[in-house]
């Protein structure tokens, strides 16, 4: 029974791989929004300007080219946040 299980999830995990692998930016908000760079946590980000566009794939927290989506009006309240892209 307990291989049966591992196979099945192994299985089911190489079928997921591409999925991820596909993932795009992070859906637009219905809500009033604006692009928050510079304060991402870590693999948290929603998407980035530059050398990757996947939501999720930050290297690094806080990094000035990955965003987030905020109610518009709240980016420039958050310690570190901006409204266009920082650094290179």
């Amino acid at each position: 029974m307990k291989t049966s299980m591992l196979v099945a999830s192994a299985m089911a995990a190489a079928i997921a791989l591409p999925a991820i692998a596909l993932a795009g930016p992070a859906p637009v908000p219905t809500y009033p929004h604006e692009k928050c760079y510079g304060v991402a946590a870590m693999n948290l980000n929603d998407c980035k300007a530059g050398s990757h566009s996947c939501a999720g794939e930050s290297a690094k927290a806080k990094d000035g080219q990955s965003y987030i989506y905020v109610p518009s009006g709240t980016c420039q309240k958050i310690q570190g946040g901006s409204l266009t892209p920082k650094g290179a």
